[in-house]
């Protein structure tokens, strides 16, 4: 009974060790588990990690669209204007000469200029580095493809983690320009205010009695959730 004792002692004491150890909670940053997703068919399958020189879809192109093309009035799959519906990968592929962007009918929509230009007027043009990425996507195979970038939820500042998400997949239909559900993503005044009435986290959390965001698109990763979750317990600071 003595040794017995010892042994389990032994192995509380070890895992006591190992706990303290991990010092930052990473997260896979791959579809977030359960909740939605644009991409037609479900989220692929993640690979291990995200080469530099690949350009994946669930990732950066998916946001792009979502955030900037498939609002309501415009390509969602309710409104799809011009009989276009943006909404999951099979729907946007029918839009894409894979290998070709210069011949992709999605390509030469956002590299128009005035009035004729996608996202139109008064909607904010995609910026040079989305027009890029999507150019690449479409050159490099236009690839259902999903990858696990790096995440860690030690980093929660808004500079750092809060303001890339909004940036990059909240801004498109929350901005002065589109308020989507009258809400304003664009500005940490503005995060902030709808991160202290409880929208923001119960949104990309996905929880009961909220309206599930980012729409038409995946899941925030569970890391990228906890950043939220942790910004916003630590005060939703302009840091």
């Amino acid at each position: 009974m003595k040794n017995k004792f010892i042994y389990v002692a032994a192995v509380v004491a070890a895992a006591v060790i190992v706990l303290n150890a991990c010092r930052h909670e990473i997260l896979n940053p791959g579809n977030g588990g359960s909740g939605g997703g644009g991409t037609g068919g479900g989220t692929p399958p993640a690979v291990s990690s995200c080469s530099p020189d690949t350009v994946y879809f669930v990732n950066s192109i998916m946001p792009i669209i979502a955030s900037n093309c498939t609002m309501s009035g415009c390509h969602d799959n309710i409104t799809h204007a011009d009989g276009v519906d943006l909404t999951t990968y099979t729907k946007i592929v029918r839009y894409v000469v894979p290998g070709n962007a210069a011949n992709s009918k999605l390509y030469k929509e956002i590299i128009k200029t005035g009035s004729e230009r996608m996202p139109p007027p008064p909607m904010a043009p995609l910026t040079a580095a989305q027009i890029a990425l999507v150019q690449k996507w479409i050159n490099q195979g236009a690839k259902n493809n999903n990858c696990v970038g790096s995440c860690d939820t030690a980093t929660f500042t808004y500079t750092a983690a809060i303001k890339p998400i909004m940036t990059g997949k909240c801004v498109g239909c929350h901005n002065p320009t589109n308020l989507g559900g009258n809400i304003d993503l664009s500005t940490h005044a503005a995060v902030k205010v709808t991160a202290l009435n409880g929208k923001l986290y119960g949104s990309v959390a996905h929880l009961t009695g909220y309206s599930p965001m980012p729409k038409n698109s995946a899941k925030l990763s569970d890391c990228e959730i906890r950043q939220i979750q942790k910004w916003i317990t630590a005060g939703s600071q302009n840091n």
